[in-house]
């Protein structure tokens, strides 16, 4: 069945809880192991719905690829009274790990704030309804209740996304909350008592390190977990083939994921990260963000124009279109560097691979 039809979005991706229900009810089935209170699943269970396991009836595939013993490390963190904070390179997957916790921990993955230099704390923890309170007071009733309040309230993961990038008293109206988990209401003259399961996962990009630096306080109530970019290009490969056959059925298309462009576009943006070619040869690195994500985003673009102009087949003149895209709407300066890597680690590919790499070798001309 089309994604699109049974979650009735249009080219859009769905919650994680629904997008893996039927994983995270099997999981639910036979995990007998002990859990915290108010979690949905165990650590246990958790962990096999990130990092995947065979079951009877379901495989439960793997979701993160990375670090597993990050992951065993945030779910101990989240089952403690310390927040987690995800930091590292855009395009790491800490959002999506971050969802995969909450669905899993929580059954719910939408409860965010979205951090922007714009976010302050009726943003965070709760707002009125002006109608209502001005004509009865502060009650219940007028009080609107932001992600931190829904979170506290029910006792469910609170998602903050790009912590840094709001102002710093923003973010240190959280310390109290993490420290003592109570949350004043001087307008009612009442308290919010967070109930058992409540935590903060906040995610922070480290480029972005310096724009509202984290005061020591707040650092101090989260643990901190570095997520690193993938490092072996089978790996980087294998999560572009499934994220693009994700984004396929979302957006339903017929296309199947071409393994051998896959195999170019790894190669290349695990190259050009690194700063090493796989024959060890040294080459330029780009300051853009040269992450899996932005991989993802090439192929998809480039498998796009070519079901909707082309024969459904990528042209590597097109892949390397969107990669020059990808590097230029960075740093520009980034262009000499990358035509510099198709003269000479490209071009040694191309003589010794032939086929698709001679195709993207051929295209280099499009770099200006």
């Amino acid at each position: 069945m089309n994604k699109n039809k049974k979650y009735n979005y249009i080219n859009q991706k769905p919650l994680t809880e629904e997008l893996y229900k039927e994983e995270l009810e099997a999981l639910k089935k036979i995990d007998n192991n002990s859990k915290p209170k108010n979690w949905v699943l165990s650590p246990q269970a958790v962990r096999d719905f990130i990092l995947g396991k065979e079951l009877e009836n379901i495989t439960i595939k793997r979701k993160f690829y990375g670090d597993d013993a990050l992951v065993e490390r945030a779910i101990i963190t989240l089952s403690s009274n310390r927040g987690l904070m995800l930091v590292g390179e855009p395009g790491t997957a800490k959002t999506m790990l971050s969802e995969l916790l909450s669905a899993a921990i929580s059954g719910t993955s939408s409860i965010t704030i979205q951090g922007t230099a714009g976010t302050n704390e009726d943003n965070i923890k709760y707002s009125w309804n002006y109608a209502i309170l001005f004509a009865k007071g502060p009650v219940n009733e007028a009080l609107v209740p932001s992600p931190v309040y829904i979170g506290m309230e029910k006792g469910l993961i609170t998602r903050f996304e790009e912590i840094t990038r709001c102002p710093l008293e923003i973010q240190d109206s959280l310390i109290s909350i993490l420290s003592d988990k109570i949350l004043n209401i001087p307008e009612q003259n009442s308290i919010l008592f967070a109930k058992a399961g409540f935590n903060i996962i906040a995610t922070a990009n480290t480029r972005d390190k310096g724009i509202n630096e984290m005061s020591s306080a707040l650092k101090r109530r989260f643990n901190f977990e570095t997520v690193e970019p993938v490092k072996n290009p089978k790996i980087e490969a294998e999560i572009i083939k499934n994220q693009c056959e994700n984004l396929f059925e979302l957006a339903d298309i017929d296309m199947s994921v071409e393994d051998d462009v896959v195999e170019v576009l790894s190669t290349t943006f695990n190259e050009l990260r690194n700063g090493r070619s796989l024959e060890n040869a040294k080459i330029q690195e780009l300051n853009s963000i040269v992450s899996t994500a932005e991989a993802v985003s090439v192929y998809y673009q480039s498998a796009l124009y070519s079901y909707y102009y082309g024969n459904k087949k990528i042209e590597m003149s097109t892949l390397l279109s969107n990669l020059i895209g990808s590097v230029a709407k960075e740093n520009k300066e980034d262009l000499p560097k990358l035509k510099n890597y198709f003269n000479n680690s490209i071009k040694a590919k191309a003589e010794k691979l032939g086929k698709r790499w001679k195709e993207y070798y051929e295209s280099r001309n499009l770099i200006k």
